[in-house]
């Protein structure tokens, strides 16, 4: 029997990062432990005895050469996105592997989008960013549930959290974002992404059971509004966030997530809503989970294992619900979440 692939981690000692590790071992891979801590990374090592540990700068690209090599694919974890996608694509393109990250920066997934097209689709290789909680899940829900639709006229994303306690990497993501958009705020319109000055609306929302009607904030812009512009027609796209969440996970002394479990999971649980509509005919879903960081895990390393088994749709970079058969992959983690799709109404 042959050697487990190996796939490499970049910021594999990350609070997300911990999580992929811990789930490409239960999946049979190989984690390659990589990042800009060495210290760090050989506390992780010692958690996983056997493990390479390859310390690698996204200012080194030798030093990212040396990780990936060998390996068969990388998985990128280590935000900001904005500094650290494009160097380890890069990598990955030269070692002629995967990439994929959980990129949850609206503006580092355009820019890789922006940027890599191209090369990767000449390369012929895959590169997947925002292949998380925000992006990928949101992306193959709603092309799952528009199903033999080739667009929509309107599709609503709805996010419930119980509560949001914002890891290390959200913070220092987030700063940059704030930099980047010096005091604006990020919309997706159907001309594409604007900056705006005026203060982000709310609006109620009526979640389903136990749930219900909720304040949320709408305009808030994520990684799904990229990704779905990739490749569905959806003229008004509008994404909805619960007003809690959005004032836990700005609090100046919001504190990171606390385990709960064996898994390392926190007690949040999570409700994403899509509500996509064609002329007069609705079509709705949902998911239910716990934890948008820890389940952010099985959605990287499911496709990572779809992209080295060749369970692919198309070549280059590309969104989640693109790349893959999204209602399979869904059903393929339903031991991390539950999916519920609605019939078909007449409005």
């Amino acid at each position: 029997m042959g050697s487990p692939l190996q796939v490499a981690v970049f910021g594999a000692y990350g609070h997300t990062g911990r999580f992929v590790v811990a789930e490409l071992l239960a999946r049979g891979l190989r984690p390659v432990l990589s990042g800009r801590d060495t210290e760090r990374l050989h506390e992780l090592a010692r958690a996983h005895p056997g493990l390479d540990v390859r310390p690698a700068s996204t200012e080194d690209p030798a030093s990212l050469d040396r990780a990936l090599a060998g390996t068969a694919a990388v998985i990128n974890c280590a935000g900001p996105f904005a500094t650290t996608a494009a160097p380890v694509i890069e990598a990955a393109l030269a070692a002629r592997i995967p990439y994929a990250d959980i990129a949850g920066e609206v503006e580092a997934v355009a820019d890789t989008f922006a940027r890599f097209a191209e090369p990767a689709r000449a390369a012929g290789l895959p590169v997947i960013p925002a292949m998380a909680f925000f992006g990928a899940l949101g992306d193959l829900l709603t092309t799952a549930v528009l199903g033999d639709w080739p667009s929509a006229d309107e599709v609503s994303l709805a996010y419930a959290l119980s509560s949001w306690h914002p890891t290390a990497g959200t913070r220092a993501s987030s700063q940059v974002s704030r930099q980047r958009r010096d005091g604006r705020r990020l919309v997706r319109t159907h001309a594409g992404l604007e900056l705006r000055t005026d203060q982000a609306p709310t609006a109620r929302w009526v979640f389903p059971p136990p749930l219900g009607e909720q304040t949320v904030v709408a305009e808030f812009t994520t990684a799904d509004s990229v990704t779905l512009s990739r490749h569905i027609p959806i003229p008004h796209l509008h994404t909805y966030m619960t007003a809690a969440a959005v004032k836990d996970v700005l609090a100046p002394a919001a504190k990171p997530p606390i385990p709960v479990d064996g898994r390392g999971r926190s007690d949040q649980t999570f409700l994403v809503e899509v509500v996509a509509r064609t002329g007069d005919t609705e079509r709705r879903a949902t998911a239910r989970g716990q934890d948008i960081y820890a389940v952010s895990a099985p959605l990287v390393v499911e496709a990572i294992c779809r992209l080295l088994d060749g369970r692919t749709k198309t070549v280059g970079a590309a969104a989640p619900g693109e790349m893959f058969d999204a209602p399979d992959f869904l059903r393929a983690l339903s031991d991390h979440f539950v999916v519920e799709f609605v019939p078909s109404t007449d409005l």
